[in-house]
């Protein structure tokens, strides 16, 4: 199994640590090239959504990243990499991949003096939750499953092959969501 991680810009390096401690085979996606290699599935990072929306634009790596995901690659977005799948952003008038069928909400708890920690239910388990800056999930389309509920706000959905987290698991340690996007590889890998 190999895993790239979009490294243009945020919390990425996190990512990548946490795949070597499970022993996950890893790569940093930076350039066309990169994507264009091998791999099992892709993590797209917290950060800022718009940069790395632009960014995917001038490397050339944004149709080549929708062709893959609409191609049932698992993608895993975390917090703007959320915002980089949702089909509609309720408080911004653009859109980047717009692969996932949610309507986000950008910034929704606020700037950064509006960051919180918490413990809630992910997939009916526990785990503690990291928000910066944080979207949410303001409305799900069918088939979206939602995983996550914090203070009445979704905060983390899956649908088919794309698993999206408004908050950041890579800055804690607990790997359960990193764990189970691991098993949506595994699967993927079973099914090619």
């Amino acid at each position: 199994m190999k895993i790239g991680v979009l490294c243009l810009q945020g919390a990425f390096i996190e990512h990548i640590n946490i795949l070597n401690n499970l022993g996950i085979e890893t790569f940093e996606i930076r350039q066309k090239k990169d994507i264009q290699k091998h791999f099992d599935g892709i993590i797209l990072p917290g950060g800022e959504s718009t940069t790395m929306g632009k960014l995917l634009k001038e490397l050339d790596i944004f149709d080549m990243l929708v062709e893959k995901i609409k191609n049932n690659i698992p993608v895993f977005g975390t917090c703007a990499g959320l915002l980089l799948l949702a089909k509609k952003i309720d408080n911004d008038h653009r859109t980047h991949l717009a692969t996932l069928d949610i309507i986000a909400k950008r910034n929704a708890y606020g700037r950064q003096l509006g960051s919180f920690n918490t413990l809630a239910d992910f997939n009916n388990k526990q785990i503690p939750m990291t928000f910066i800056r944080a979207p949410y999930v303001q409305e799900v389309g069918e088939g979206v499953e939602i995983l996550s509920i914090v203070d009445g706000k979704i905060v983390a959905v899956r649908q088919n092959n794309q698993l999206a987290t408004a908050f950041h698991p890579e800055l804690t340690n607990c790997y359960d969501v990193h764990n189970y996007f691991i098993d949506m590889v595994k699967n993927n890998m079973k099914h090619i």
